[in-house]
This record gives C-alpha cells, sequence and structure tokens, in this order.
C-alpha cells in the first residue's frame, strides 16, 4: 500500500495548543534561545513525548516553502542605501536571488520584485519577511507567489 501524506492548511486559532506550542519550541531550539528540548518544552508548556510526537508533522505555513521560490513584492523609499540593506538581509539569511526587478521611483517610492531560491535559507521564511520589513525605508512588503 502506497502511503500518500496529505497537507491541510488550517488557521492557527482552531487547533490544539499543542500544534502551536511545538512549534513555538521548534523555533527556540532553531533560534538558540534554547539549548536543549527539555528547556523549549519547560518554556512553552508541554511534554517531551507531545513535542517528539508532532515535531515532525507541524509547522509553521511558510516553512514548507524551503527549497522553493518565494517571489516579494516590496515598496521602498527613493534613499540611498535601503536596496542594498535588503540585499543584505537576503544574503545573510543564505537565500539566492533569481530575479530581482526595480521600477523607477515615483514620488519618492519605488516598486521592488525579488524572486528567491529558500533552499540555503538558514532560517524560515516569516522570520526572513519579517526583517525585511523592519528595515528602514521599507513601506510594504508582500509574498506573490510561493513556488
Amino acid at each position: 500500500m502506497h502511503n500518500k501524506t496529505t497537507f491541510y492548511l488550517v488557521d492557527a486559532s482552531v487547533l490544539p495548543e499543542v500544534f502551536t506550542s511545538v512549534v513555538k519550541a521548534k523555533r527556540l531550539l532553531k533560534l538558540g534561545k534554547v539549548n536543549t528540548v527539555n528547556e523549549a518544552v519547560k518554556a512553552v508548556g508541554i511534554s517531551r513525548s507531545a513535542y517528539y510526537k508532532y515535531k515532525e508533522a507541524v509547522f509553521p505555513f511558510t516553512e514548507g516553502t524551503r527549497g522553493k521560490i518565494l517571489t516579494l513584492a516590496l515598496v521602498l523609499e527613493d534613499v540611498p542605501g535601503v536596496l542594498s540593506s535588503i540585499l543584505n538581509i537576503i544574503a545573510e539569511a543564505r537565500a539566492n536571488i533569481l530575479t530581482m526587478n526595480q521600477n523607477i521611483p515615483v514620488h519618492g517610492l519605488a516598486n521592488v520584485t525579488i524572486s528567491i531560491d529558500t533552499k540555503e535559507l538558514r532560517e524560515d521564511t516569516d522570520y526572513l519577511i519579517s526583517m525585511l520589513g523592519e528595515q528602514k525605508g521599507v513601506q510594504k512588503i508582500e509574498i506573490l507567489a510561493k513556488e
């Protein structure tokens, strides 16, 4: 018999709390905020057995994009260094830029579209997007496509 994995996209608000806690514990470990699984599960209030039962089955939606192509649309202020800081963050995250297009600024804002390969990404794409969005001069960021 052939077992095929099936995925569902479900709003976190309707999931049992253990699922979101497992994701939080995995993130604590990944970011180095805790050193062991014991510390992670204590921090989020779940058992080790619950963590191990679900750790390979539960992950944030954007983590499923690892190794995929992610296309982002950004609106940037027309200020020297803004695009450079965006490119540096992408490079530091070990994402590979596949294509980039910047339109001529209009009224002090430039539209930029960047497609990146997330195969070697150090963090999940949510973290990368939040880092990009926090940069000075970034007015808007959105995901156009995930392939």
